[in-house]
Formats: C-alpha cells, structure tokens, sequence
C-alpha cells in the first residue's frame, strides 16, 4: 500500500465517524424529547425485547445510546467476548467477590472474647457447638453473642478485617 492510499483510507475512516457521531447527536436530540412511552418503544426495537420493569428515563436513554452506539460504531471486540464468556456470572459459583471456603477440622477450638467474655465455639464434623447446642453456622452463633448481626467467621477472626492490624482476640486452637 501506498503512502497516499494509507492517508485515503484513514480520512475515509475519519468521515465515516464523524458521519455515525452526527447520526447520534441527532438521533439523541430527538430521544431526548421523546415521552417514556416512546422511549419504551425504541428500546424494544433496539433491544428486541420489553425494557424491564420501572426502568428510569435516564436508564432508559442510556440503554438506548449504547445500542445506537453500538450498532453505528461497532460491538465488543472478539477478545472481550471471549472473556465474558469465560466468566461465570452466577452469583452462587462466583468466586471473583466469594471468599474461600474455611476449612476448619472437627475438634477444633475457637475461642474470642467479647466485652470482657471469654467465648468457646468447638467445630464439629457437620457444624458448631457452643453453650452445649448444636448450630449450623457461626454467624447464627456471633448474632446470639453479640446481639447484632456479624459475619461468624469474621467475628471469630476467620476473615481479616479492611484496614485492621491489632489482634482480633481470637484463638484458635487445633487439637485433631
């Protein structure tokens, strides 16, 4: 190619978009008037399906700008839809934001003090047992402890806590 070919095809490119950015300017100033009603309908031929429910005008709008976006300009690349593919979005298997599970063996000792209380949870084969009962998790037993809802594993030291470096007072002592 050429070096006036190469400059040809580049302001070629350049008109191009500024043709699509025009076309959005304009097809934006006609949504922006448009009522919720007609912004409903031009979601559903963008989208081609009924926006959800309760959807604000500025979602609405938005939803709409990218799809026109999209459609003059170009989609994800390849490699990013690849890679949203990869993921798995559902919230259950979603390790991205789910702490690992704890692995703690039955026998073990979890013992943490609280206002001036010693506390003493022994873990079990199929959960926890404390003051004699049987629970299922430790959440259910820092809620009884304390009063308030707590994270059981970060009560008992399990989790680290954001921007805390003192000691959480918890032990843990492993006698299996």
């Amino acid at each position: 190619m050429t070096g006036s070919a190469a400059t040809t095809s580049r302001s070629g490119a350049a008109a191009e978009m500024k043709k699509s950015s025009i076309g959005i300017a304009e097809e934006l100033a006609r949504l922006s008037a448009a009522t919720i009603f007609e912004l409903r309908g031009e979601w559903r031929r963008l989208h081609r399906m009924p926006p959800p429910m309760r959807l604000s005008r500025d979602l609405l709008m938005r939803g709409i700008t990218y799809k026109l976006q999209e459609r003059l300009l170009g989609g994800l690349s390849k490699s990013i839809l690849r890679k949203l593919e990869g993921l798995n979005l559902d919230s259950e298997t979603n390790s991205a934001h789910k702490p690992p599970p704890i692995l703690l063996k039955a026998g073990t000792r979890l013992i943490r003090e609280w206002r001036g209380i010693t506390y003493s949870v022994l873990v079990q084969a199929q959960g926890f047992e404390w003051n004699g009962r049987g629970y299922r998790s430790l959440t259910i037993i820092a809620h009884e402890i304390t009063g308030a809802h707590w994270s059981g594993p970060r009560f008992f030291g399990l989790r680290k806590c954001p921007g805390r470096t003192a000691e959480s007072g918890v032990w843990v002592d492993a006698q299996a």
